[in-house]
């Protein structure tokens, strides 16, 4: 199972930079994971995420049991066979989905009653059901069932909520200990945006001595101060010695914050969305490759990258294959972008181990920040 080790810790903050150790190679941290919703990152190959330098990425229970039902992931050898990738993976509940997707839920102290998105059939699926799902799947690490609060929440309905996901964590770790495996199993922090739910939350899961840790129900709308004090409240309740996961957050800046708070782990469709759309991260910020005022510039991407979509094309080129509807544009972009949260990952863990932590971030983010950071064009 995940074995995970402290290498360094940064001396201003409680940025660290540590190894996951898990059946299928060693994941450095921290880390970004490209995210491979339905067992593929849209428009990449596994040998692309490779070359790239990915370690880990990460799918989502909940499509893969709609389709092609996680019986087949299972027979074909797991998630890793299933879709060719030899490295660590990852795999979300699907909780967070049942809430934003499927069409009449109904929350029990059971579990999750809900309609499919793709044809209205009803399913049910308990804390013990979802790890039996998770386990067919195959993933290093897998997620406890959860319910997901949306921004804003009254707080008796998030004190409900996180009290009830608390006894489905409880339950997701009998069912797993009674066949742990090869995979780890990450209970999940929640409790919205009230700092003392999301203490209860963590200290009572760190009780629980799971594997790692996840914070959800952030990045999800709420203003960015709340955010932070939310991470933090987490983070005082947790073990230092266990894996720590924001789930969803995305934006360059704010995961270099959470980092600076001693998260470990992130994950988000931000950059590959948003790559298909014509918008690509970069070292200056967000740009907007598929604009016409590219049609005529013979520049990469980012000058300071070395993607194979920078050595190689220009950003009038990119922008002519949006605009003829090429599927090759949305594959370079997504390339690139990950490409560049990838590197962002690996420079920032050797800033941590050797002491530079506080330049590197200031000239990062100086430098991200001149063209307006992720705020750069519009998606």
């Amino acid at each position: 199972m995940l074995k995970f080790r402290i290498v360094a810790v940064d001396a201003e903050t409680n940025a660290r930079a540590g190894e996951i150790v898990t059946p299928h190679g060693v994941v450095e941290t921290p880390v970004f994971m490209p995210v491979g919703t339905q067992a593929t990152v849209k428009t990449l190959a596994p040998s692309d995420l490779e070359e790239i330098g990915a370690q880990i990425i990460l799918s989502n229970a909940y499509h893969l049991y709609l389709r092609p039902g996680s019986g087949a992931v299972r027979d074909a050898g797991g998630l890793h066979g299933f879709m060719g990738w030899k490295r660590a993976t990852l795999t979300d509940s699907g909780g967070f989905q049942i809430f934003s997707l499927a069409r009449l839920n109904r929350v029990t102290d059971d579990g999750l009653e809900f309609q499919s998105h793709l044809d209205g059939s009803r399913h049910f699926m308990s804390p013990e059901q979802n790890v039996e799902l998770q386990r067919d799947i195959g993933a290093d690490i897998i997620m406890v069932l959860d319910e997901c609060v949306a921004y804003p929440a009254e707080r008796s309905y998030a004190q409900r909520s996180h009290e009830l996901t608390l006894k489905w964590a409880a339950r997701a770790l009998g069912a797993w200990r009674e066949r742990p495996g090869e995979q780890s199993l990450f209970g999940i922090v929640q409790g919205a945006t009230y700092a003392d739910l999301r203490r209860e939350s963590a200290a009572a899961l760190a009780e629980m001595d799971f594997p790692g840790y996840a914070i959800g129900g952030l990045a999800v709308g709420e203003p960015k101060g709340a955010m932070r004090e939310m991470v933090e409240a987490a983070v005082e309740e947790l073990p230092e010695a266990k894996p720590r996961y924001f789930m969803g957050q995305g934006f360059p800046e704010d995961i270099i914050g959470s980092v600076v708070q001693g998260i470990d782990m992130f994950d988000c469709v931000m950059p590959t969305r948003n790559a298909r759309k014509g918008s690509v991260f970069t070292s200056r910020g967000k740009l907007v490759v598929k604009n016409a005022a590219y049609a005529s510039d013979h520049g990469p991407m980012d000058p300071e990258c070395n993607c194979y979509a920078c050595r190689n094309f220009s950003r009038g080129y990119i922008r002519h294959l949006f605009a003829a509807g090429e599927t090759l544009g949305a594959r370079l972009a997504s390339l690139h972008s990950l490409t560049f949260y990838v590197t962002m990952m690996r420079e920032m863990r050797a800033a941590i181990i050797d002491g530079s932590f506080g330049d590197w971030r200031r000239s990062f983010l100086s430098k991200y920040q001149e063209s307006g950071g992720s705020g750069t064009g519009a998606d």
